[in-house]
């Protein structure tokens, strides 16, 4: 039940049904080298003004607050496709620097498109990043370029293999299925992940697209893949009482030749089943936008302005308390299935996953 009363005087980012959000998706920039189809038109989109992009000194300020001041002990660096962003290997540095109530240093990940990922991926890990998820929907290079518009395919792959070396493993890859695009892949993906060491979590299509073009009753869903995956695969459930705010849900994987291939222990597979199976009682999360907004939920449909407050003088417990104000109104779930349900104002390159 949410408090009846008005907020707590908690330093956390707290919000009326007793969560509270530790993990901090900070979204670089809304600009992408790629059209993936579920996310954007093949012309691209009206990019966000430079003026109104957050700096690199702003962004590393505002995770400066929500770390020392608000309770997060992680951070997330996405996009749009977060390699665009030139400074990124200074504001990872900047980040990990931070430390946590506890002492610890915070916990840094990217999830990126992988392109350029070869060339940079060293310097990301000398920066300070921990863990990287890389975006990757087939293993077939004419359907990646028919999903994506681009002929780019070989450099995701080449991506991966850098992250590995540099000691960035275990890579985790992020697969969405379609319809009639790539849904038959799920086994072979799985097989392929599993022999080159990568861990492989399946997400469902979100209401995220800007074309509207989303379909509650056409979209593969959890129950689809795991079908698909046991047709070669032998699945069993890693604990599920102790899911707790984690995204995926998670199998054991056996009963295959690939199986054992992975560098984290046993292997596993997650399904990411936003739509179906959501995990919103337990979301510990807070979005930064590329333009300075706080979402409290990915498909919120208010945002509270920091950038505004930057840049107009407030100081950093101005901002905090503004920060706590915005995830105090949090919705107790997203709400996909309720039939008032509207999609987001905003695309997903432009929030930020």
């Amino acid at each position: 039940m949410p408090s009846t009363g008005g907020r707590p005087a908690a330093p956390g980012l707290v919000d009326r049904f007793g969560r509270a959000a530790t993990d901090l998706r900070v979204s670089l920039t809304d600009r992408c080298n790629l059209r993936c189809t579920y996310c954007m038109p093949a012309e691209g989109l009206d990019w966000m003004p430079t003026a109104q992009t957050l700096t690199d000194d702003e962004i590393v300020r505002l995770i400066e607050v929500a770390v020392t001041r608000l309770g997060v002990t992680d951070v997330r660096f996405t996009g749009g496709e977060p390699l665009l962003r030139k400074g990124l290997e200074s504001i990872v540095a900047a980040t990990k620097a931070l430390r946590t109530d506890d002492g610890r240093p915070v916990g840094t990940a990217l999830t990126t498109n992988g392109l350029g990922l070869e060339r940079r991926a060293a310097a990301l890990r000398a920066a300070g990043l921990d863990r990287i998820n890389v975006s990757l929907d087939t293993l077939d290079p004419e359907r990646f370029a028919r999903i994506t518009l681009r002929d780019r395919h070989a450099d995701v792959l080449a991506g991966l293999r850098a992250a590995v070396a540099v000691g960035l493993a275990p890579v985790k890859l992020n697969t969405v299925l379609m319809p009639g695009i790539n849904d038959d892949e799920a086994p072979d993906l799985l097989a392929w992940a599993l022999a080159e060491g990568y861990e492989l979590r399946f997400i469902e299509q979100m209401p995220l697209d800007p074309q509207g073009g989303w379909d509650r009753e056409r979209m593969v869903t959890a129950a689809d893949i795991l079908a698909s995956l046991r047709t070669r695969f032998t699945l069993e459930p890693t604990d599920p009482d102790r899911r707790g705010a984690a995204p995926a849900q998670t199998w054991f994987v056996s009963g295959t030749p690939e199986v054992g291939g992975t560098t984290s222990g046993r292997p596993v597979v997650g399904v990411i089943a936003s739509v179906t199976r959501p995990f919103c009682g337990d979301c510990d999360r807070t979005r930064l936008t590329a333009d300075g907004q706080i979402r409290n939920c990915l498909f919120a449909r208010t945002e509270t302005d920091l950038r505004g407050l930057l840049r107009s003088g407030a100081d950093d417990e101005a901002v905090a308390e503004a920060w706590r104000a915005g995830m105090w109104t949090k919705e107790a779930g997203h709400g996909i299935d309720d039939p008032s349900f509207l999609q987001p104002d905003r695309p997903m390159s432009a929030i930020g996953g």
